[in-house]
């Protein structure tokens, strides 16, 4: 029978036998690809000395094939928890050199074990991808393994945040777990995501494509919009998963962290006062709004690359975070169309879920006309923006700075879906649609048409008959907008806003 020490000594071999992932040569393959290796990247999320390893000593169960024979330390998945900034964090990461990261069932195991934990104790749960798909000898039980995936990310979403990294390939099912999750990041020429390969793609349709114009990240991130961020290699993935994590609370009964950023909150601009052009039809850039009205001018944009007609950051206010949701002029004239309502309504759902309160900043001709947009169903993608705004619980605050017209004002939050405070610029322009074309229709067979439509423009272009209506709570002097927001934010600190008793809604998907 074998002595304490002994046995001490069995355990320490196999603990440095896990550490040890695929061997010396297959880390070298690794690192020879630009990729860092499971272990790496999880010491690189938390903080020095914080990670707390868990099941690393699981096994396969499987022995089809040969499988048993077979050395797969750590079943190709380490996961555990740790610190973040100082606050608790879960992770996974798949552990590219044992048999590719692929997935079988007892990895599966281990990934919901870790996302189930992190649902118990309210925290939030980093997923970093690199794998080969399911683990073909395991058949059925890694379809299974899936699944059971699947619906943990289902019964978490709402509840705590949860981050996908994609940090070499993931093809078939494994792109659906980082789908079901809130944010995704991809690493620019190591990583792809695709439910068929190049190869099936050609053999199928007989197209030719390469793996990263399928799926990699200028794809998911410019085209698709599968993917909210591009990183240049894994340590700015990494680091910009923990910025993210720093504006976010760890679940969806928690605030995020407030912090002392310095910046005055009654603090004005100046700036502002002369940002939107005389020339009603002249772009500008709503960056630059955004960067006035924030601390510090800080902000950290969201899926920026993908429907840039709209914008959709997390910022903070007085130190406390907001979600920004905001037009841009510079592209398409920041008209609303299926793409952005789809980027528009997801960031707004997630603030909600998050306790994030939500910033509107307004200048929207209108919806997007056009044949591709109705086939594409535009009417459908858009309703997604109203039911989110309509849904939306947190305290809203709407700024409109030039134009509103139409469907489209309506959209991005007005007083009707649920805005509980209204600002309006002197230079907004809030109704139907434009003046000069409403003008055209009212007037059309008058004789004075000219002189009748500049009266009509002159009394229409304006905030002031909303105002007059109340759907719009002030007109505000743009360099005030900092403290208006901040001091409506603090008032409505406490709301509390109960929605009628439901399964759930359905959603315009």
């Amino acid at each position: 029978m074998a002595t304490v020490s002994e046995k001490m000594e069995i355990l320490h071999e196999k603990l440095k036998h896990a550490e040890n992932m695929g061997g010396e040569e297959r880390i070298k393959k690794q690192h020879e690809k630009g990729k860092l290796t499971a272990r790496e990247r999880l010491a690189l999320l938390f903080d020095d000395n914080s990670f707390v390893e868990v099941n690393a000593l699981v096994k396969s169960r499987c022995h089809n094939f040969g499988q048993e024979k077979k050395d797969l330390p750590g079943e190709g998945v380490v996961t555990g928890y740790g610190t973040v900034d100082g606050r608790l964090v879960f992770a996974y990461a798949q552990d590219f050199t044992v048999i590719g990261g692929s997935l079988g069932e007892m990895h599966a195991e281990k990934i919901v074990h870790i996302c189930k934990t992190a649902l118990k104790v309210g925290a939030p749960c980093v997923a970093m991808n690199d794998s080969g798909g399911a683990r073909i000898q395991e058949g059925v039980n890694a379809l299974s393994g899936y699944g059971k995936i699947f619906r943990c990310n289902t019964n978490a979403s709402g509840v705590i945040p949860q981050i996908s990294a994609i940090m070499g390939p993931a093809a078939g099912g494994a792109v659906y777990s980082p789908a079901l999750t809130d944010f995704v990041y991809m690493v620019k020429n190591t990583s792809q995501m695709f439910l068929t390969g190049p190869k099936v793609v050609e053999s199928v349709t007989g197209e030719k494509i390469t793996a990263e114009a399928l799926g990699g990240a200028s794809t998911h991130t410019h085209t698709s919009g599968v993917a909210h961020f591009a990183a240049e290699n894994d340590e700015d993935c990494i680091n910009q998963i923990r910025y993210l994590l720093s504006f976010l609370p760890s679940n969806n009964m928690e605030d995020a962290p407030c912090v002392d950023t310095g910046d005055a909150p009654d603090r004005i601009s100046e700036t502002l006062n002369g940002i939107i052009p005389d020339n009603v039809n002249a772009p500008y850039d709503m960056y630059d709004v955004i960067k006035e009205i924030v601390d510090n001018g800080e902000y950290y944009d969201v899926a920026k690359d993908f429907a840039q007609n709209i914008i959709t950051c997390f910022a903070r206010m007085d130190g406390q975070t907001v979600g920004i949701v905001a037009n841009q002029p510079l592209c398409m004239a920041g008209c609303l169309d299926y793409n952005a309502s789809d980027k528009g309504a997801r960031f707004i759902r997630f603030c909600d879920c998050f306790n994030i309160p939500l910033i509107n900043l307004v200048d929207v001709p209108g919806f997007l006309p056009g044949k591709q947009q109705e086939y594409a169903g535009v009417i459908r993608h858009g309703a997604k923006m109203l039911f989110a705004n309509c849904e939306a619980t947190v305290p809203k605050v709407t700024v409109i700075l030039r134009k509103a017209y139409g469907g489209s004002y309506i959209a991005m939050c007005s007083r009707e879906l649920g805005a509980d405070q209204v600002f309006a610029w002197p230079t907004s322009e809030i109704a139907v649609m434009g003046p000069q074309g409403a003008a055209n229709i009212i007037f059309k067979k008058s004789e004075n048409k000219e002189e009748l439509t500049k009266e009509y423009v002159d009394e229409f272009a304006t905030p002031y008959k909303a105002a007059e209506m109340g759907y719009v709570d002030a007109v505000i002097d743009p360099e005030k907008t900092r403290p208006m927001i901040i001091n409506a934010l603090r008032m409505l600190a406490s709301k509390h806003e109960v929605l009628p008793a439901k399964k759930h809604g359905n959603f315009p998907v």
